[in-house]
């Protein structure tokens, strides 16, 4: 039986924590399934440890879902974070992959970076999810972007 993989972005809102805003601080601005559609253990491990056979140092292993999981990407995952029906939860922001991702290029790459450029490079279909990201980034700050993720 296969590993699937659910969940958005979010974006922190920019008056969360103030005076004049009373909203949600997390508004669920994309799914990952128009960007991402795909099946690979090998990025699910690198990630956030799930189906981890090659052995990664992953990135953002079992977070579980964040405590201000936006009531948009809970209703995205409301029908696959049922108890029981979970082989992991996690999530991860933009200024972590960001960080991991620009040290891809280095010349002086360790082994184990090679193989991170290989599984979430630019020859991946991550590219996408990845733009998505980045371009929200430049409006919401590197800590304001995340990725939330579900596996079943």
């Amino acid at each position: 039986m296969g590993t699937d993989i659910h969940g958005g972005i979010e974006f922190r809102h920019p008056g969360a924590g103030t005076d004049h805003y009373d909203g949600e601080p997390w508004v669920a601005a994309m799914d990952l399934w128009p960007l991402y559609d795909e099946r690979d253990y090998l990025a699910f491990g690198c990630l956030f440890g799930v189906r981890n056979s090659a052995g990664f140092r992953p990135l953002a292993p079992g977070r579980g879902l964040p405590a201000d999981l936006s009531s948009g990407m809970r209703s995205t995952l409301g029908s696959w974070v049922v108890p029981g029906d979970l082989s992991g939860a996690s999530w991860v922001s933009w200024a972590e992959l960001a960080e991991v991702l620009s040290t891809v290029g280095e010349l002086a790459c360790t082994c184990e970076q090679l193989m991170i450029g290989a599984v979430l490079g630019p020859e991946t279909h991550w590219t996408h999810v990845f733009a998505v990201m980045k371009a929200l980034a430049g409006r919401f700050g590197d800590d304001g972007v995340r990725l939330v993720v579900a596996f079943d």
